[in-house]
Order: structure tokens, then sequence, then C-alpha cells
């Protein structure tokens, strides 16, 4: 993971494609409207930094932390995330189509309109997070997690799970219900849950 900020160089100036970042803070930036795709933060630390409408696909983030950063409207689709966490960051209408994210975790966070459209999601925790209106639609959620988080109108149509948690999570999902297989619940999800497995395998409950 990134050494602390005080090991790394400020950086100064804004960002370019195809660029390499390797052991650099980014504090307090703003980055809106950046063309960055395909670059590579390599131990790298993000403090209070905001993406707005910035183009980053491709990109990667190794090693990397990031704190109290906002993107919004940012495009990430296909970019990759190892070893990555995100702390207290809010993320609105952005594309992360078919990225891909491995030992990812999201602390304190808001996701609002994201979109993981066919991505692969493999060790990632959502931890006390709300994640509202999130796409994972043909998603592979590999050991996923969604401790403490508040999910509404989640899309989880033909999402591949495996070894996914959803106990201790608010379920409030829109579509998907049949790819929910290979996904634990707690006994209080289930109840919640019933009536709308009900109506989707088209069970009429009547007493």
């Amino acid at each position: 993971m990134a050494g602390e900020a005080g090991e790394l160089t400020p950086h100064e100036g804004g960002l370019e494609p195809d660029e390499e970042y390797d052991s650099l803070l980014f504090s307090g930036l703003s980055f809106d409207e950046s063309a960055a795709g395909n670059c590579h933060f390599l131990d790298c630390a993000f403090v209070n930094v905001a993406f707005g409408d910035a183009r980053l696909r491709k990109a990667r983030f190794t090693d990397t932390t990031l704190r109290d950063t906002r993107f919004v409207s940012t495009d990430l689709a296909e970019t990759g995330w190892l070893d990555v966490t995100l702390t207290g960051c809010a993320l609105a209408g952005v594309q992360a189509f078919s990225a891909a994210l491995r030992r990812v975790r999201f602390r304190d966070g808001k996701l609002d309109s994201v979109n993981f459209r066919a991505g692969t999601l493999t060790d990632v925790t959502f931890e006390n997070c709300l994640l509202r209106d999130v796409e994972f639609g043909g998603a592979r959620l590999l050991r996923v997690s969604f401790p403490g988080s508040t999910l509404t109108r989640a899309d989880f149509a033909k999402v591949t799970c495996t070894d996914v948690d959803l106990r201790g999570a608010g379920l409030g999902i829109t579509a998907g219900y049949e790819s929910l297989r290979g996904a634990t619940i707690d006994s209080v999800q289930l109840v919640a849950l019933a009536p709308l497995l009900a109506r989707h395998l088209g069970i009429t409950v009547a007493d």
C-alpha cells in the first residue's frame, strides 16, 4: 500500500495520458476535464482531490490510497485497480464499465449512479458505504462483501456471484434477483426479500 503522505513527493501541475506516476502525493488538487487515459498511478496517495468530467479510461491504480476524493461524471471505463483503498470518497455519474478491481476496499463512501457493468470485482469490500443506482449488470463478483452498506435501486442483472457476502447490508435491488445464486444473505434480509423473490418467481402468497 502507498507509503505515508510525508514520504511521497507532492505532485504539481496537471495530468497527461500514458504517463507513469510513481510515489506521488496528490493533495487538494482539481483535475476537472483532465485527459489522462492509460496512465499508471503506482504507490500514490490522493487526498481531497476532485475529478470532474475527467477522462481516465484504461488508467491503472496500484498500491494506492484515496481519501476524501471525488469523481463526478468521470470516465473510469476499463480501468485497473489493484491493492487500493478509497476512504470517504464520492463517485457520482461515473462510467466504470469493464473495469477490473482486485483487493480494493471502499470505506465510508458514496457511490451514486456508478456503472460497473461487465466489470470484474475480486476481493472487493464496500464497508459502510451508500450505493445508490449502482449497476453491476453482467459483472463478475468474486469474494465481494458489503458490511454495513446500504444498496438502493441496485441492478444485479446477469451478474455472476461467487462467494458474495451480502450480510449486514441494506438490500434495495431492482433487478437481477436470479443472479444472487452464490450469494450469502442473513435471515433478516431473507424476510425482507421474500415478497420480491416470490413475485419474481411467479409465486402467489395467499392466506
